[in-house]
């Protein structure tokens, strides 16, 4: 199963790719299955189970499963416009998406979230359904949104099995495994982005390759841009105050001073982070890296790189991604990058392996090393659980994302030390990772049913 580097890094919009990305993307599919129906259809109703249900206000998911009816997709999102179209919802209880004839949808009635045993297939799960003049259900489809904003109906889910994950691909270099991406670098001669890069061949041209890379990092970039030049206070409830300006302007003052302490740079690195998850939080544009949750942690390896480390070229920065959307594919095959399946180690985890084995590539790596760095990063975040307060994507997510590139820096830095050799595969972290979020109670899977959701203030 071929995972495209644009399926990685999708631009999207905060504050989840899972709970707010997923949902639209839903509802834009279920509209698709509505124009291609020979019913008339006038009333819509949406079920949420699992983690949807339990942290969907938090997650903004009612707000984003509105918008998906209406019409609205994550990477065109326009916040002025949305906002309209939530208003003029409230007001008269209807949706007008292109195509179809006006379709009633009170959110009071007809936004459900069920709070009872989740769907089968995944801890998101979502039932849209919609209903004739005389109120005869007339299409209902079950929608899994199982993480970094990618959605699967109730079919498609189950045919995702191991036969389907093996069956043979028609890029020229089809590695599932890590160990299999390392073979295949040896025996062909090339790096793993030059692998990965031919892969991306078989659906785009070299231009459309780089052109997507240049938006990829476009869009990420001046979300961070964004975050460091931006106060206030985050929406939610929590009054979570925005720090990345703060830091960054006493950063910048710093800037030349003979006593600055070493360590310091762990706070440019963090600012990064945070900037961009700040962003995210306030429901601005972001990419998906591999989530929503996680998405400061490449960013702000990539910019600590750029501006901190003697010889960086932006001219790499395709490098960088295509390497590390390798490590992505590889981790959402063998196990998951969904904090609702996994917890954070899903998330942060999975991005700072990504963050790690990229920078390990542009710094001059070899596979092995790169692989090596990987490992280490995703080892270090074994057991990670995913416990927003009040279902927010800001307490402990925000800083969480700066300490998770601070780890890929770290582990990216170790395996350059040496030769590649090490104990722990990057394969078995995987499958540790994937098991042990089999493990974990689903308390601590985005369900802010424990850990700092309940031991800290709310409100």
């Amino acid at each position: 199963m071929f995972l495209s580097v644009f399926d990685i890094f999708k631009v999207g919009v905060g504050p989840s790719s899972s709970h707010t990305m997923g949902p639209m993307v839903a509802g834009g599919r279920f509209l698709d299955m509505l124009r291609a129906s020979p019913f008339h259809p006038r009333h819509l109703r949406v079920r949420l189970y699992g983690s949807l249900a339990f942290t969907g206000k938090g997650h903004a998911t009612d707000r984003a499963t509105i918008l998906g009816l209406a019409g609205f997709l994550p990477e065109s999102y326009e916040a002025e416009k949305a906002e309209a179209a939530l208003a003029a919802n409230r007001e008269t209880h209807m949706l007008t998406p292109p195509g179809l004839a006006p379709l009633q949808f009170d959110p009071d009635h007809d936004l459900i979230f069920d709070y009872g045993h989740p769907l089968p297939g995944h801890a998101n799960g979502m039932v849209i359904e919609a209903r004739d003049a005389e109120g005869d259900v007339i299409l209902r489809e079950t929608f899994y949104s199982i993480g970094g904003g990618f959605v699967l109906t109730e079919a498609e889910h189950a045919a995702v099995d191991d036969k389907a994950l093996a069956a043979p691909s028609p890029v020229p270099y089809p590695f599932r495994t890590a160990d299999e991406m390392l073979s295949m670098a040896h025996a062909a001669g090339l790096t793993i982005a030059q692998m990965k890069r031919r892969n991306e061949r078989r659906y785009r041209s070299e231009e459309e390759i780089e052109a997507g890379l240049a938006r990829v990092w476009q869009v990420m970039n001046d979300c961070l841009t964004r975050g460091l030049v931006t106060d206030g206070v985050l929406p939610g409830g929590l009054k979570v105050k925005r720090r990345a300006k703060a830091i960054h302007l006493a950063l910048e003052a710093e800037r030349g001073l003979n006593m600055v302490a070493p360590h310091t740079i762990n706070d440019w690195i963090s600012c990064y982070a945070m900037a961009v998850n700040e962003e995210n939080a306030a429901g601005g544009q972001v990419v998906t890296a591999p989530t929503n949750g996680a998405a400061g942690v490449v960013p702000a390896v990539i910019r600590y790189w750029l501006d901190h480390v003697p010889g960086a070229s932006g001219s790499r920065v395709g490098d960088f991604l295509l390497t590390a959307a390798a490590i992505g594919g590889i981790i959402k095959t063998n196990a998951s990058i969904s904090g609702a399946e996994c917890g954070c180690q899903a998330e942060v985890g999975s991005a700072a392996a990504m963050a790690a084995a990229g920078l390990a590539a542009v710094l001059g790596g070899t596979p092995e090393q790169i692989e090596n760095a990987a490992e280490i990063a995703l080892e270090h975040h074994l057991g990670m659980t995913c416990d927003p307060v009040k279902g927010l994507v800001q307490v402990p997510c925000i800083e969480r994302n700066g300490l998770g590139a601070i780890k890929a820096i770290s582990a990216a830095s170790l395996a350059l030390r040496g030769d590649g050799t090490h104990f722990v595969p990057l394969d078995a972290a995987i499958e540790t990772m994937r098991q042990t979020g089999r493990d974990m109670h689903e308390h601590y899977k985005e369900t802010s049913l424990g850990g700092l959701a309940v031991n800290v203030p709310n409100c």
